[in-house]
């Protein structure tokens, strides 16, 4: 059975990821293609006048939610070594005052 490039359009999709940046779209898409989770990309053409947000959608099949919902997840989670780095540093405090 030869796998599908994107998601067959009469299939359940179900939306995992939304943001307003169209490049974060691209890197969580590419994440989860890494992964062999398809996903579509969709813009959000909302009205300004109606609802004053736009961005970027990604959706994947119904069957592959959760684990894109996890992987998704953990790109968001910062690493250990982020943290410890964070923790060394402390909060930044601008001298600005």
């Amino acid at each position: 059975m030869a796998a599908n490039p994107v998601p067959n359009p009469n299939e359940k999709l179900v939306r995992v990821f939304d943001t307003e940046q169209e490049s974060e779209a691209m890197v969580v898409s590419g994440l989860l293609e890494s992964e062999g989770i398809d996903c579509e990309i969709t813009a959000l053409d909302i009205p300004q006048d109606v609802i004053p947000v736009g961005g970027t959608v990604i959706m994947v099949r119904e069957e592959d939610a959760e684990r894109a919902r996890e992987i998704i997840a953990a790109y968001r989670r910062p690493s250990a070594e982020e943290l410890d780095e964070e923790n060394a540093t402390g909060p930044e405090i601008s001298e600005d005052l």
